[in-house]
């Protein structure tokens, strides 16, 4: 349905990708609850969208760009308004499964603080342009002021343009991923031309003029002056291209920090869905650790920046599956080899059958890493209703003024 007559509508919550929902349901973009507005219906949403009666908690929008950009959802409520809400997008979730817990503080990095982003960038008739795509768009909203990003990302933007004048069609623009390493920018390019020898060199060429550590190019490394790494604890890991990697260092910070508090204590951990060793690397200060995580360069970057470094436990790295080979109760509780805590940190989908052996094994501890919450809700009410006892949630918002929303959580098996 499409009309063009302007309609009346009351919003009454926020759905889970941020917008306002009125009565239909209608969706309202950049709206907040108890806001009557007016707009155009198409669909299910509500478009050219006038605030007639604005929310208290509504306010100006700190970044310039929040109207064109597609980047952020939030900039329209206050900071109380938004850690409310996410609070009560886990609290909501938990409640749907019949559980309810305490929650410590809401962490919420800083704004200027993310260390990745993903750029969109055009070649134009008069050179080339990058920043973020508009709303549900292809249109390429430039970012000069962006409030997300590290300023040292804001200042890769030129080299993303060099890169776009160099290697890109003028029909397809191009996807460059760039990462603030300890040493420089980590830089992963897709939808380029094919490399072929020409572009290559010249690619190679401009990799130290554009102040490039690593260059990846699809799938192949163009060059690279030194190791791009990261900083776990004590160790440095040089990341495979594009790898995961926590938005912020403060965002990292704050859900290790609850990670340690979960697991001290402990002198035996396994680590699943490890990663490069965010959590593995720092807790083997304190404890052995077994790393288990599917993407076998992601374990070689692990296992290579264990070794380098100094003053930490046995770590072993293995590369493995979980959802098709979850860990089992006889490799959690191998003889004479107990792991007293588990950490957890999967993707979206949850960890549904690794939660099961971990019931199965009877580990004492789990710290429970989560960006899903309604995933999360379903493992937590599995292990509860195994004996275990769900202590409290931390919801860490590293993904300042969006929807997204993660978390950490402390279960222990009762005695």
């Amino acid at each position: 349905m499409s009309t063009s007559a302007r309609t009346t509508a009351s919003i009454t919550r926020l759905g889970h990708q941020g917008d306002g929902v009125a009565e239909g349901p209608l969706f309202a973009p950049r709206t907040l609850p108890g806001e009557v507005i007016t707009g155009i219906v198409d669909g299910s949403a509500l478009g050219d969208i006038r605030i007639e009666t604005p929310s208290e908690h509504r306010v100006q929008a700190p970044c310039r760009h929040y109207k064109s950009c597609g980047g952020c959802q939030l900039q329209h409520a206050d900071d109380g308004f938004v850690a409310e809400w996410k609070q009560g997008i886990v609290r909501n979730a938990l409640t749907a499964q019949g559980l309810e817990t305490e929650f410590r503080p809401i962490h919420t990095s800083p704004s200027h603080s993310r260390r990745r982003a993903t750029l969109a960038v055009r070649r134009t008739k008069k050179g080339a342009m990058a920043g973020f795509h508009g709303r549900a768009s292809g249109v390429i909203t430039q970012i000069p002021d962006c409030h997300l990003l590290d300023p040292d990302l804001l200042a890769a933007i030129p080299m993303a343009e060099n890169l776009a004048l160099i290697g890109a069609s003028r029909k397809t623009p191009l996807a460059v991923t760039v990462t603030l390493s300890d040493i420089g920018l980590d830089v992963l390019v897709k939808n380029g031309k094919p490399l072929d020898g020409p572009l290559r060199l010249s690619l190679a060429q401009s990799v130290e003029k554009l102040g490039i550590t690593r260059l990846t190019w699809d799938d192949e490394q163009i060059a690279m002056t030194q190791p791009p790494t990261q900083t776990f604890g004590n160790a440095k890991i040089c990341p495979p291209p594009g790898s995961f990697l926590q938005a912020t260092r403060d965002g990292e910070a704050a859900l290790l920090a609850a990670v340690q508090d979960i697991v001290q204590g402990a002198k035996r951990i396994v680590d699943l869905f490890a990663g490069c060793g965010t959590f593995a690397l720092p807790l083997a200060k304190q404890a052995e650790v077994l790393a288990v995580e599917g993407d076998p360069e992601m374990i070689q970057a692990l296992e290579a920046g264990w070794r380098q470094a100094k003053g930490l436990k046995l770590v072993k790295a293995v590369a493995r599956d979980l959802y098709r080979r979850p860990m089992m109760p006889d490799e959690l509780n191998p003889f004479g080899a107990f792991y007293e805590a588990a950490v957890l940190d999967p993707p979206r989908a949850g960890a549904e059958a690794q939660v099961a052996e971990l019931i199965e094994a009877r580990t004492k501890t789990i710290a429970y890493v989560s960006c899903n919450p309604v995933s999360f809700a379903r493992d937590a009410k599995v292990l509860v209703e195994a004996g275990y006892q769900l202590n409290w949630v931390q919801v860490v918002d590293q993904f300042r003024w969006s929807s997204h929303t993660e978390l950490v959580a402390s279960f222990t098996l009762a005695d």
